[in-house]
């Protein structure tokens, strides 16, 4: 038994030798060169029971940023280099700068007022003036002289601003040194975990970058901050040489001759295609009134009890309750037909949104190709800001409500898109084979299987759509667009904060209306199913 015991533990113990030389080989092979330094700290780190730091890298606190390059820990690398830059600005100004060139130049100013007007009280004639002169000399007079004290303080605390840098530099160096190896070790976890992703060992190529960002960015950063009359191209980039030494002398700059060429190129497009934008208005116009008709012409009681009995059928009593509530809010306050017309407008948006956003999304969740040439598209129809797309929509579409809702379309299609194509990604590929198997056509598959399926995620899509299209109402009021953006717009322009507060507060039951109709008309959706 004990022999058999002896063998059992001498076996254990072969097994975690071959383990530690294992993973001493490891740590060799990410290292590279120093690796016998690399395992022994890596043990360390691994055998310590508290979050002290163990180990101190020699090379790391000397070198720096440059160590951080060399061994690819780029987070590390610009952290460093920008607290030892910051280290290196506080010497800069104590050992060559001057801090209190500021309060000098300041002092300087308010001393050649006060002598001006000693100089005018000298030259006046009656003793009033002679008086005001100089009482007003004498109280610039003071401030000058707190100045010139002000400035001659700064200039003796040099010294310290120094030997605070100093400090701070070493500092920051002595924590480079202490949290190196654990830095490294983290790196080299990632790496065993998945190699190709990971740099490993130490490269001379990032070595070499790292050196030129050190360089390029602390020499400039630190003569900037500590050089009290720095060159002119630091503080403003010479556009107007560069457009010289580009289009020569007398040809301008060259944001006047693109800013020239992209107008005319745009105003060539829009007589081109007047036909077709004209075409593109009258189709948008034609759903705005039909809006408008249903929501204006009719009488308002009919209006407000069918809204109000299509929130308690789709979500309940109480988004009924509450539909009815805002309603009346906006109709005792004499919103009902400004209100009307932003459902109208966000209606057809919404509407439109749908009809075309729906089908590409379908399309683009079958393929990948597909998206990914759009996905480009529909980032920049998300990030643009409103206000820069709205002047190409000026240029061809004109001004009013239809190139309203064109813009608002721009901005709120992009969620129905992206929304459906992760619904109809997201249908399990073992469902649609069965469907398939049992005899299914691509149109019943897409029908009866998929878009079911999706229906979900599309509903979150035309959610998010209608919440996008409502908060343009606002911001198409710029472009000539009705409704309450007009109310809100017209506030804003005479800083008149009752109205704005009250129209913001209709915008606001509106999108909370239209929110809680189609969420609960979603969730009855899913209790059914």
């Amino acid at each position: 038994m004990t022999d058999v015991t002896t063998e059992v533990k001498v076996t254990a113990a072969s097994d975690i030798e071959v383990d530690h030389e294992a993973l001493d080989r490891s740590i060799h092979e990410f290292a590279g060169p120093n690796g016998d330094y690399y395992v022994k700290a890596f043990h360390k780190i691994h055998d310590a029971t508290s979050a002290v730091p163990n180990t101190f890298n020699l090379w790391a606190g000397v070198l720096g940023p440059l160590w951080s390059a060399s061994r690819a820990i780029w987070g590390m690398f610009w952290t460093f280099l920008i607290l030892e830059i910051i280290a290196w600005v506080q010497i800069g100004r104590g050992a060559w700068g001057n801090p209190g060139a500021d309060m000098v130049e300041r002092a300087e100013r308010q001393q050649a007022r006060a002598d001006e007007l000693l100089a005018r009280a000298a030259d006046a004639t009656e003793k009033a003036d002679i008086d005001r002169f100089t009482k007003l000399a004498a109280n610039i007079q003071k401030a000058a002289d707190a100045s010139f004290g002000k400035a001659a303080a700064a200039q003796s605390e040099a010294l310290s601003i120094m030997i605070t840098g100093l400090l701070m530099l070493l500092v920051f160096k002595l924590a480079q040194g202490f949290y190196a190896d654990r830095v490294y070790e983290k790196q080299y976890s990632k790496w065993r975990t998945d190699p190709d992703s990971t740099e490993s060992g130490q490269s001379r190529r990032n070595m070499v970058l790292g050196a030129v960002l050190v360089a390029a960015i602390g020499p400039l950063i630190v003569y900037k901050f500590t050089v009290n009359a720095s060159l002119a191209m630091l503080d403003a980039f010479p556009e107007k040489e560069v457009s010289a030494l580009i289009l020569g002398e007398g040809g301008g700059t060259l944001f006047s001759n693109l800013a020239s060429w992209m107008e005319a190129q745009i105003d060539a497009a829009a007589l081109a295609g007047g036909d077709v934008f004209d075409g593109i208005v009258a189709g948008v116009r034609s759903v705005l009134d039909a809006l408008t008709i249903a929501l204006i012409g009719s009488p308002w009681p009919v209006v407000m009890l069918v809204i109000c009995v299509t929130a308690w059928r789709a979500a309940g009593p109480r988004v009924a309750i509450f539909t009815a509530s805002s309603l009346a809010y906006i109709a005792l306050l004499g919103y009902w037909d400004v209100a009307m017309e932003t459902v109208a407008l966000v209606g057809a948006a919404v509407l439109l949104c749908v009809v075309f956003g729906i089908p590409l999304g379908i399309w683009f969740g079958k393929s990948r190709r597909a998206y990914r040439a759009a996905e480009p598209v529909l980032d920049l129809m998300q990030t643009l800001p409103a206000f820069v797309y709205l002047i190409p929509i000026i240029a061809f579409f004109g001004t009013g409500n239809p190139p309203g809702i064109l813009a608002t379309i721009i901005f709120g299609m992009p969620p129905v898109i992206r929304l459906t194509a992760l619904g109809m990604r997201g249908v399990p590929d073992s469902i649609k084979e069965a469907a398939v198997a049992f005899g299914a056509s691509k149109w019943q598959l897409l029908k009866d299987v998929e878009i079911p399926l999706a229906l979900p995620s599309i509903m979150t899509g035309v959610n998010q759509t209608i919440l996008m299209c409502l908060s343009m109402v606002v911001i198409i009021s710029l472009i000539g667009g009705g409704g309450l953006g007009k109310e809100i717009l017209e506030a804003l322009q005479y800083a008149a904060k009752g109205p704005g507060l009250l129209g913001g507060f209709a915008i606001l039951f509106l999108a909370m209306v239209m929110d809680r109709i189609v969420q609960g008309a979603f969730r009855r959706e899913d209790e059914r199913i």
